[in-house]
């Protein structure tokens, strides 16, 4: 790896960039992986990436300035929101909760947020209700914290957008119970977010598509994975042509970045 050597004047708009995700920044805990362009090449797509070891302080960047100051619609990654919202007034009960939302029948929350069901929670949004949503992007300071006039469709059509680098504060505020919401509603998401745990290491994550405005996909997984008990915060974005099978493809560079950074054997 090599270590970021830079002005005294860079560092400080970097400091201010990964704000939400790092307490302090130098020189020394910043690296830029130019490196892991290859893995974006090799599935097609273009993009960013950021990883945070939280225990060294260490922070990993792929594509500074998208990282930094490229904003996108949070597609189904808004679902941790919606679902945090949604606990903490009560429209969701618990993660058993069932809705019937379209021609597949009953499906329970905790299924809903694994499967990235969408009527689902377009169908909780619509019961949060505008006003009530607004609030709580306003307290988070999510993105843009522009909702347009469509309460139930606002994550997707491009009136709300989010850069890489806030959405690995969230997660990373989320991991250690610090948004503004009670612990218990944080607790659940936070199980949510599991999609494998084995002896070696659990993988947390929330991924999404959108379209740009332009018709191009972008896709997102936004997540951390914890080896020995220890957190390592991540967000991958990519980009791709419409009709390309971008989420797959991004759950692809994610695994061959994770695994060069030495991850899945529980040696951390």
């Amino acid at each position: 790896m090599r270590f970021l050597k830079s002005s005294s004047s860079f560092l400080v708009i970097l400091c201010s960039a990964v704000l939400l995700a790092l307490q302090s920044c130098s020189p020394n805990n910043v690296t830029l992986q130019n490196g892991y362009k290859k893995h974006f090449e090799e599935a097609g797509l273009t993009g960013s990436f950021g990883l945070f070891d939280n225990g060294s302080g260490e922070f990993y960047i792929y594509n500074l300035a998208q990282f930094k100051d490229s904003s996108y619609a949070p597609a189904s990654t808004f679902e941790i929101v919606n679902a945090l919202v949604g606990i903490e007034t009560g429209r969701i009960v618990d993660e058993k909760m069932t809705l019937s939302v379209d021609s597949a029948g009953p499906i329970r929350m905790d299924s809903a947020f694994k499967q990235t069901s969408t009527p689902y929670f377009m169908e909780v949004a619509r019961r949060i209700g505008k006003d009530t949503m607004q609030h709580w992007l306003d307290s988070l300071q999510y993105g843009t914290k522009k909702m347009g006039n469509a309460v139930d469709s606002f994550w997707f059509n491009n009136n709300l957008t989010i850069r890489p680098d806030e959405q690995l504060g969230l997660v990373k505020k989320l991991y250690f119970g610090q948004l503004p919401f009670q612990k218990r509603s944080q607790e659940m998401v936070k199980k949510l977010m599991v999609q494998t745990t084995n002896a070696n290491y659990t993988l947390s994550y929330k991924t999404g598509v959108s379209y740009k405005q332009n018709g191009k996909a972008v896709a997102w997984v936004v997540g951390w994975i914890e080896e020995n008990r220890h957190p390592y915060f991540f967000v991958l974005q990519s980009e791709s042509a419409a009709n390309s099978d971008i989420k797959n493809a991004s759950m692809l560079v994610l695994n061959k970045i994770l695994k060069e950074q030495g991850f899945f054997e529980g040696k951390r």
